[in-house]
């Protein structure tokens, strides 16, 4: 399908979050012709194609001295030279015909000189034969409008048509051999197994007939108990396993009724499954790329482990049972039924009220319940109620932690490790150490010296900040689509949970939700705002205190409009410029992270290191509060340190960049996942592949030129400054950058979109 005939997508109003058509129609150039791999090297009539190069007939246009691109060094090595008049005028754009297997060889031969299967900047050669080779080519037809292709469409368009169905996985009969593999698998038990939930008797006996059926699986299906205790989870660690999501009913080719399972997308590499603040972020993206039913199977996939697992799971693994991860499911759900189609009204309402319900039900009984709230600050925090040391962990991960104690003994490492998991050693030191662990992990940033020791005992800004979103999503939703009276099964909290004698159902009213959100936000002020250092630190329960390590998550509270307009701008002239380097925003400070020593590694979440679920948050929090250029200006970089990586190093898009220094070439714990491939990416990585899709939302004609040129951010905005200062002088009372209002991150949704 030609990008320019992707499907519309229902009330995709911001730029942000609009169908691809509208970027391509005013963004995209000679490219916007390019085809999928898919539809270029499996049709029949591949070889007969012809195509054209949109800029070949386009009038030149006259230079703008405010463009970055217009006289830069970068515009003049990456423009075609123009055509002499005694070249040849070809009629028609040139085709190349190549033997694909050949000619990789070739290439392979004379440019891959550190034998990577890669040819990137360190290898000097030509990068497009793989996709043939995939759809089974021997000989390929190559347009010349493919060879050329500008590096923002192509990567653009690779997520769109390639990433995210690499990435696309579907628990099943068919997608079970794929799933059921877990890198992270250490046990000596390697079986693929699948648990299903207790009372799930047509899911069980589903399983047991694809074991039959799919002998050489050799699938071992178990079925978890009713009630799962920390210790019942630390039982099956030698048998670690998939955790069933949601199926759905359909008629097979047969005509016999069966299920299949609704599909998800995981990260990448090693992580084989649905994670959870993952699927937030990953959603964006789908929407932006017009993968509606994908983003609303996700939610579907949400719900269905909050009603059977207590909670949205770090992920769908059994030794991840006990730990959930950062919030995000009522914004989730707001995105993808704001793009509902109107003509299944009544269907879409249902929806929405199951999903609701199932986000009321997270929110009470996981993060207003014991241990995860602490009455006194009134304010929430990570924690996760494990047993033992976290076995998805590289098998040499804790020795450092463990070799004291086990020095003590007179054992072994693995010996003590092996006792302390079955109880035989009490250490009462380590319990205190591996329930932070565990909490830092739940927190999504694992590991930074932030959370260092301490995890469970911080209510962080940003956990805080997304259950006060919660709080005014739910109370919004109440209010403008279910009358101001929304009824849901009776749901245990902190200050019902010692209550035996309440009602089998309770209904939830907007007051009252507006009502939570008011007193957090009070709380937060008060406890966690700085008005010296102009941010929000986190606030320790134990200790009683501000924390001072200073962290980008300060701008989770203008993402969520918790932050008021006197704060906003304090944040934006104080903490910004802390957090802003050449490659986008940096997790935290360097003064905050410390010194680096043999003893004292870097950690992946703390300076230099850069993720894509801080930046997009940065940008939609910026935008909220009208800060424009400096969404864009935070949002180039971002995009310029993924274009220049997947110029410069053969399409990798990784999990993580060194933001300071440049590279996806980190030394620190796990590595960087999604820069091991052969040849070409097929994945890339889940909110990294997200994060561009929605960044170029954002990109307007002259930074998306600058972007595909790949031209250094320091360049782009030394002269763009200068002409948004003028801008802003000429035009003191007026807004620079006139938009829609973002439809999809306003605190309160425009009343076009409430469905009475």
């Amino acid at each position: 399908m030609n990008l320019t005939e992707s499907p519309s997508t229902v009330g995709m109003d911001s730029p942000r979050f609009a169908n691809t058509n509208s970027a391509t129609q005013e963004h995209t150039p000679s490219s916007a012709n390019v085809v999928s791999a898919k539809e270029y090297y499996s049709s029949t009539n591949y070889v007969t194609r012809h195509r054209t190069i949109g800029s070949s007939s386009r009038p030149a246009s006259p230079q703008n001295s405010n463009d970055p691109m217009a006289h830069s060094e970068a515009a003049t090595k990456y423009r075609r030279p123009r055509r002499g008049s005694h070249d040849d005028k070809a009629s028609k754009p040139r085709r190349f015909l190549i033997d694909v297997e050949e000619t990789q060889k070739l290439i392979l031969e004379q440019e891959d000189t550190d034998g990577d299967f890669q040819i990137t900047v360190n290898d000097v050669g030509p990068k497009e034969l793989s996709l043939a080779q995939d759809y089974g080519r021997k000989y390929v037809v190559l347009d010349e409008a493919r060879l050329n292709e500008n590096p923002v469409d192509r990567l653009s368009r690779m997520i769109r048509h390639h990433f995210w169905d690499g990435l696309t996985r579907r628990i099943d009969a068919e997608g079970l051999e794929l799933i059921a593999n877990d890198p992270k698998n250490r046990s000596k038990n390697t079986a693929p197994r699948i648990y299903i939930p207790f009372g799930e008797d047509e899911v069980l006996e589903y399983y047991k007939n694809v074991s039959v059926q799919k002998p050489h699986l050799k699938l071992d299906v178990e079925q978890l108990p009713e009630v799962i205790t920390p210790k019942y989870v630390q039982s099956i660690n030698e048998k670690p396993g998939i955790l069933a999501l949601a199926m759905t009913k359909f008629m097979n080719d047969e005509g016999q009724e069966t299920l299949k399972g609704v599909p998800f997308v995981v990260p990448g590499g090693r992580f084989n499954e649905m994670y959870g603040w993952d699927s937030y972020f990953e959603s964006l993206g789908l929407l932006v790329d017009g993968r509606l039913e994908l983003a609303k199977g996700m939610v579907d996939n949400f719900v269905y482990e909050i009603k059977h697992y207590g909670k949205i799971l770090n992920a769908n693994r059994s030794y991840y049972l006990t730990r959930t991860q950062p919030p995000f499911l009522t914004d989730m759900i707001l995105k993808v039924y704001d793009r509902l189609p109107y003509s299944l009204e009544i269907e879409n309402k249902q929806w929405l009220a199951v999903s609701l319900t199932a986000a009321i039900k997270e929110y009470l009984t996981v993060w207003m319940s014991q241990l995860r709230y602490d009455p006194e600050s009134g304010l929430s925090r990570f924690y996760s109620e494990g047993v033992g040391m976290p076995p998805e962990t590289e098998p040499t991960h804790f020795d450092h932690v463990i070799k004291p104690y086990a020095d003590r003994k007179e054992l072994s490492v693995e010996e003590y490790s092996r006792l302390y998991n079955e109880g035989l050693i009490d250490e009462p030191e380590l319990d205190t150490y591996f329930k932070h662990d565990r909490a830092v992990r739940e927190s999504g940033h694992d590991t930074s010296y932030r959370l260092d020791n301490c995890a469970a005992d911080i209510a962080t800004v940003d956990l805080n900040s997304l259950l006060y979103k919660y709080e005014v999503d739910i109370a919004e939703t109440i209010q403008s689509i279910f009358g101001d009276s929304f009824e849901t099964p009776y749901f245990a909290s902190y200050d019902t949970s010692s209550s035996t004698n309440h009602p089998e159902t309770i209904v939830h009213t907007s007051a009252e939700w507006f009502e939570r959100a008011r007193i957090r936000q009070e709380r937060i002020n008060n406890l966690c705002w700085n008005e010296e250092r102009g941010m929000y630190f986190d606030y320790d329960t134990r200790l009683k205190t501000q924390g001072t390590y200073e962290s980008v998550t300060t701008f989770y509270t203008m993402w969520s409009g918790l932050a008021d307009r006197e704060k906003a701008e304090k944040m934006m002239a104080l903490a910004l410029p802390l957090f802003e380097v050449t490659g986008g925003l940096v997790s935290g400070t360097e003064k905050s992270r410390g010194l680096i020593t043999l003893s004292r590694p870097n950690r992946q979440w703390d300076f230099p290191f850069g993720w894509a679920p801080h930046q997009i948050m940065a940008w939609i929090a910026f935008e909220k509060y009208g800060f424009m250029e400096e969404a864009k200006r935070t949002c180039y970089r971002w995009l310029y340190t993924i274009t220049k990586s997947f110029v410069d190093f053969n399409g990798v898009v990784p999990e993580k960049f060194d933001v300071v220094n440049m590279t996806h070439r980190v030394q620190v714990e796990y590595g960087n996942v999604g820069t091991d491939f052969k040849f070409i990416p097929r994945e890339g990585f889940g909110w990294m592949n997200a994060s561009y899709q929605v960044g170029l939302g954002y990109m307007d004609r002259g930074l998306r030129r600058a972007l595909g040129a790949v031209m250094d951010p320091c360049k782009v905005f030394k002269g763009r400054q200068l002409a948004v200062e003028k801008a802003r002088n000429d035009n003191e009372n007026e807004s620079i950058v006139v938009q829609p209002p973002d439809v999809t991150t306003r605190l309160v949704r425009p009343k076009s979109l409430r469905r009475a």
